[in-house]
C-alpha cells in the first residue's frame, strides 16, 4: 500500500521547491471562505434565519470567547483572529473531498501552518509596538529580571513551532488515518472518521485561533 497523504507535487521556482498543490489548496481554501461569507451577507435581515443564523451564531461564540481572553479591546484583532478561524477551518476540510487524492488539505503542509503561526506572531509584536511602544516592547525581553532575556527569546522562537506543529500533526495524522482506513474498509469505517475529522477539524481551527488570541493579551 502507497500512502498519498503527506506527499506532494514539487516544481522548482526561483531556486525553491514550491509545493504546487498546497499553493493550490490554499487558493481554493481562500475561495471558499470568500464565497461563504460573501453569501451569509448577502439579503441580511434584521431577524437572521438559515445560512446567516448559523455564521452569526459562529462568530458571536468566538466573539465571546475573545472578550474572555482579551478584554474589551479584542475588537483590534477580531477581524484578524475571525480570519484565521474560517481558514484553518475550511482548510482541515479540504482533504476530506473524495477527490482521488487530487485534493489534500493545506494544512497538513508544514509550510502552511508555519506561515500562520509566525503570521500571528509577528501580528503580537505588531500590535505589542502599536499600543505600548518599541521601548516597552524591548523591555518585555528582559523582565522580571535581565537574567531572563535568554528564556524570553526561547519562548518567542516556541510559541509559533508549538502552534504550527500541533496543527499540522493532527491533520496530517488524521488524513492518513483516513486514507488506511479507507484501504481496509471502503465504506462503514472511513465515513465514521470523516465525521470525527470534520470534529477535529474544527477544534484544531479553535484552538490555534484560541491560542493565538491569548498570546495577543500582552500586547493589547
Amino acid at each position: 500500500m502507497h500512502l498519498h497523504t503527506g506527499t506532494h507535487v514539487v516544481e522548482q521556482l526561483f531556486g525553491m521547491s514550491v509545493n504546487m498543490d498546497t499553493i493550490f489548496t490554499t487558493w481554493l481554501t481562500a475561495l471558499i471562505v470568500f464565497i461563504l461569507v460573501f453569501a451569509a451577507t448577502r439579503g441580511k435581515s434584521l431577524i437572521p434565519g438559515g445560512w446567516q443564523n448559523m455564521v452569526e451564531w459562529l462568530i458571536e461564540g468566538l466573539c465571546n470567547q475573545f472578550d474572555s481572553n482579551l478584554g474589551h479591546k479584542y475588537r483590534q484583532v477580531v477581524n484578524i483572529l475571525l480570519t484565521f478561524f474560517l481558514f484553518i477551518f475550511t482548510a482541515n476540510q479540504i482533504g476530506l473531498l473524495p477527490t482521488e487524492h487530487l485534493t489534500a488539505s493545506p494544512t497538513n503542509d508544514v509550510n502552511t501552518t508555519l506561515g500562520l503561526a509566525i503570521a500571528s506572531s509577528l501580528l503580537l509584536h505588531f500590535y505589542f509596538i502599536k499600543n505600548k511602544g518599541v521601548g516597552h516592547w524591548l523591555k518585555h525581553f528582559f523582565e522580571p529580571f535581565p537574567v531572563f532575556v535568554l528564556m524570553n527569546l526561547i519562548e518567542e522562537i516556541a510559541r509559533p513551532v508549538t502552534l504550527a506543529m500541533r496543527l499540522f500533526g493532527n491533520i496530517l495524522a488524521g488524513e492518513i488515518l483516513l486514507e488506511i482506513l479507507y484501504f481496509l474498509c471502503p465504506w462503514f469505517v472511513p465515513m465514521i472518521w470523516i465525521a470525527f475529522s470534520l470534529f477535529v477539524g474544527a477544534v484544531q481551527a479553535y484552538i490555534f485561533t484560541t491560542l493565538a488570541s491569548v498570546y495577543m493579551k500582552e500586547s493589547l
